[in-house]
């Protein structure tokens, strides 16, 4: 059996005790049925990945003590992923790729044409430890709480440039690859509706925007934010 991977949200190093939450203690020895002296994987997002055998083991509790690093930490490449909600499994869906795949940030944004208005932002955010913990990365990014578009826009750092998915592009041909920003960055994926006129012109009007079509067919948001994401990370990001 593959060995137990757990995000802690507690510092880690050389002999450190980790105390359990309730829902890890739940997991650990409800679940899984581990034991104390039994040896799992833990990782807080600061000090990478450590073996850490259990040492105290309770219903509603435990302790975890840090025996030996495994894996430095390793910090993506500094690339945001920004989307407009859409139905509940598909944004769940998007929030567990983009951690998978390597965002350093999830920013959920409401447009003119977002049909959600509002998240569970700490549900999501649980939904991108899970990715961290299954894909064996050392980093979890942080979801953001719901934003409208147009306030993420006003206070935009030039710095960083903003890949806008235009999904008016389909089928026509643009610069490609090579002219997506290294980091950092951000892509922009747009709702179910499309981007408005109005979303559109400003953006288009943007000094720090360039666009992207993503191939000869409209994509659903969730499958545009994958294949955004994999462009990116195979000619910018850490993938190479």
């Amino acid at each position: 059996m593959a060995k137990v991977r757990l995000y802690v949200d507690h510092p880690l190093g050389q002999d450190q005790t980790v105390p359990l939450e309730q829902s890890q203690a739940h997991y650990l020895f409800g679940v899984m049925r581990l034991a104390v002296g039994q040896v799992i994987s833990v990782f807080d997002g600061v000090k990478g990945e450590w073996d850490a055998e259990i040492t105290q083991a309770a219903k509603r509790g435990g302790l975890l003590t840090c025996v030996a690093q495994t894996q430095e930490q390793s910090v993506p490449a500094d690339l945001w992923l920004m989307f407009a909600p859409i139905k509940k499994a598909r944004t769940d869906f998007i929030v567990e790729k983009a951690a998978e795949m390597g965002a350093a940030q999830i920013l959920p944004v409401q447009t003119q044409f977002t049909n959600a208005e509002r998240i569970r932002q700490d549900r999501l955010q649980a939904h991108a430890v899970e990715a961290a913990e299954q894909c064996g990365g050392t980093y979890v990014p942080t979801v953001a709480s719901l934003q409208k578009l147009s306030a993420v826009l006003d206070g935009w750092d030039p710095a960083r440039q903003l890949i806008f998915c235009d999904e008016t592009l389909v089928g026509r041909a643009t610069a490609g690859l090579s002219s997506l920003a290294s980091a950092p960055a951000a892509i922009l994926i747009g709702p179910e509706g499309g981007f408005s006129p109005e979303e559109r012109a400003r953006l288009l009007g943007l000094p720090f925007v360039q666009t992207l079509s993503l191939g000869p067919r409209v994509l659903r948001a969730d499958t545009a934010a994958v294949a955004a994401l994999t462009l990116w990370q195979q000619s910018k990001g850490d993938w190479t």
